[in-house]
């Protein structure tokens, strides 16, 4: 008989939640299910899905989407009862292993916190388990070709996806190796999907088009402070803003400035599907609606005031 405090234990202890990082096509989905090997994790995160001993139990696929924007949105499980969805089954399923799939660290831990799961607590880069020439291979499969992996059996997507299910491909897996089509160990199928939206080609944002948004987004929250300048830097993380204003004598400085930094990424993240890293606003001037100030050493005075703000997932 099982000791009572051990059951106790095995109840209450939270789940263990790893991450597999990398960029777009360089073949995350394709070696989740033999890292999920290696650390003995039963269930994965993959694009929208819950994904558990090789069966769909939760979730709907980012690639069953028409657009681009969409799959991202899917993947970040940004509609509510999407996520609420999958995490009520993560509860009733007690889960010990979970493996988390995304292009950055932040994706993983924004999609950790909507799934009410812990921070991860273990984060693989896809450059420590692929060579280059298997990531290039990956990228040109994904981005010229248009294939994309959903690491299930092909019965699962064929029942659920079959609008999009190309093809199936095998894998042998060795305890702490990983090998392909042959040698001895367990086989693993992945499913080989041709999205609707990956036939259309990508869409990327404009620096414009964000300038605009930013624009749009500080008119709506805070209609009383003046844009001077935006400047927009991308990385492999995501998107960093630099955003130079003046506001009103007698603001509330930090607090208004701290919603509008949560406020342009909140709307920025929900209708793009992008991923905003940080936020600066820079107070350039403190301005009095009845008195102009133009002169050359108003103009030659350094900002007030640099506020910045990595995205924190509080508000989500």
């Amino acid at each position: 008989m099982q000791n009572p405090f051990e059951l106790i234990k095995q109840t209450f202890s939270p789940t263990t939640v790893y991450a597999l990082v990398g960029e777009s096509g360089t073949g995350k989905s394709f070696r989740s299910k033999l890292l999920a090997e290696q650390y003995n994790i039963n269930a994965i995160i993959d694009d929208g899905l819950l994904i558990q001993d090789e069966k769909i139990i939760a979730g709907h696929s980012a690639k069953r989407e028409k657009t681009y924007m969409g799959a991202v949105r899917a993947a970040l499980f940004d509609d509510k009862e999407h996520r609420d969805s999958v995490a009520k089954v993560l509860k009733k399923s007690k889960i010990k292993k979970i493996l988390i799939l995304g292009t950055s660290e932040k994706m993983v831990m924004k999609i950790a916190m909507r799934l009410q799961l812990p921070q991860p607590s273990k984060i693989i880069h896809i450059e420590d388990i692929a060579t280059q020439e298997e990531i290039e291979k990956a990228a040109k499969s994904r981005h010229v070709e248009g294939k994309h992996v959903i690491p299930v059996p092909s019965i699962e997507v064929k029942k659920s996806y079959p609008q999009i299910f190309s093809n199936s491909m095998h894998d042998f897996f060795s305890k702490g190796l990983f090998k392909k089509k042959s040698g001895k160990g367990k086989l693993l199928e992945k499913s080989i999907v041709q999205p609707e939206f990956s036939k259309k080609g990508r869409v990327e944002i404009s620096e414009a088009a964000l300038t605009q948004m930013v624009m749009h987004c500080v008119s709506e929250c805070s209609p009383d402070v003046k844009v001077k300048k935006i400047s927009i830097k991308t990385d492999s993380h995501g998107y960093r803003l630099v955003v130079t204003i003046d506001v009103p004598f007698g603001t509330q400085l930090t607090g208004k400035v701290h919603k509008l930094q949560q406020y342009i990424i909140d709307k920025i993240e929900t209708f793009t599907g992008i991923l905003i890293e940080e936020v600066s606003i820079v107070i350039d001037k403190i301005t009095k609606e009845t008195v102009a100030d133009n002169s050359e050493e108003e103009k030659k005075r350094p900002p007030l005031m640099h506020l910045s703000l990595a995205h924190n997932h509080e508000s989500d």
